[in-house]
């Protein structure tokens, strides 16, 4: 019974730490001059199984940046960037603990490049990699789990 007990709760626990190796949730985006977090962006699912990343808030004290993304070129252009997607696709590649063929939009310049996102630190963090043609043209930026 004891056996039954410790391998049940053994499964418990590897699940937890598996689940946890995904891009859904919120998460804190990061400065790049100051390494502080400027902003929330919740992943989810959408329904045909593709990766949505949308703004939650911002937490710059105060922004000198325009609150409208009138430097987009899309669907999104004069939007407030509150409340807008910023990542639209993106599906897990098969065995291993990255998505990628989405899309990121940099909302403070108006550009979507293509996205590879990877779950590190066992879920904490995540590489995002935004990128133009071939991955290595590009740059990447860590964010943190919020949960």
């Amino acid at each position: 019974m004891k056996k039954w007990i410790f391998m049940a709760w053994m499964a418990l626990l590897g699940g937890q730490a598996a689940a946890q190796m995904t891009p859904i949730g919120t998460w804190h985006t990061m400065d790049d001059a100051t390494q502080k977090p400027k902003g929330e962006v919740r992943i989810s699912l959408n329904a045909a199984g593709a990766l949505s990343g949308v703004v939650e808030k911002s937490l710059l004290p105060v922004s000198d940046e325009d609150p409208l993304c009138n430097l987009c070129t899309d669907d999104r252009k004069g939007k407030p960037k509150i409340g807008m997607e910023i990542i639209r696709g993106g599906k897990k590649v098969e065995g291993k603990d990255v998505w990628e063929d989405g899309k990121i939009l940099d909302p403070s310049n108006g550009k979507n490049y293509s996205l590879r996102l990877t779950p590190i630190e066992g879920g904490k963090k995540m590489e995002v990699r935004g990128y133009i043609g071939a991955p290595i043209l590009g740059r990447t930026q860590i964010w943190m789990r919020v949960n």
